[in-house]
């Protein structure tokens, strides 16, 4: 396989992806950008679980992630799992961003640094820091799947989840809708689609 290219992937809208993922791989639109006019991010998955009432692992895990991660954890939403210096640590150590199924603190810190933050919310109390699980293994976030080294793909749109191994023909898929989009007119565009939606009602036997 190929080198990971974040810039590649991050070129296409989640929506893209859509053509060649399953519902099953979009995580809950309850999961989004934490602050205004956040562009989209895409690289490898580190993933995280993380204890309810807890974050030591996200903690530990902005030392252990690679340079273009992005952090992505199962925590609960009751407690906060990372506030502005953590965010600007992992910032600083190049992490691409945070995709958390839980909620953050100091988000006008973290917006102020304009480091990547996606999750349910905010909440000032944090969480513990007790309890200790492996890094990279299976996690659930967003009710997804995510494995180690999966691509996320994440904006304003939603939030994708590229198996490692289908990486390739995932992107080639996406990437032929969008270039298919961009080289049509509104006008274009609308004449397939009025064909398309009048030929589907009329094989369903819809009558005006």
């Amino acid at each position: 396989m190929k080198p990971f290219n974040s810039a590649l992937f991050a070129s296409i809208s989640p929506c893209e992806y859509a053509d060649a993922l399953s519902r099953e791989q979009f995580m809950d639109y309850g999961i989004k950008p934490l602050w205004a006019g956040m562009g989209r991010i895409a690289g490898p998955a580190f993933t995280v679980k993380c204890a309810p009432g807890d974050h030591l692992m996200l903690h530990a895990a902005i030392y252990r992630a690679q340079p273009g991660d992005i952090i992505v954890v199962q925590a609960d939403d009751k407690f906060a799992v990372a506030g502005g210096n953590v965010c600007a640590i992992a910032q600083e150590r190049g992490i691409a961003g945070f995709v958390i199924d839980g909620v953050i603190r100091d988000i006008a810190e973290t917006r102020e640094n304009k480091f990547p933050v996606f999750g349910r919310g905010v909440v000032p109390k944090p969480g513990a820091k007790k309890c200790i699980a492996p890094l990279n293994e299976p996690i659930v976030c967003g009710g997804v799947t995510v494995n180690a080294g999966d691509i996320i793909v994440a904006d304003e749109e939603g939030i994708a989840v590229i198996p490692r191994a289908e990486s390739e023909e995932a992107f080639s898929i996406a990437k032929a809708r969008a270039d298919k989009d961009s080289s049509m007119s509104l006008s274009q565009w609308q004449e397939q689609h009025r064909e398309k939606v009048e030929t589907t009602l009329a094989a369903l036997g819809y009558k005006d």
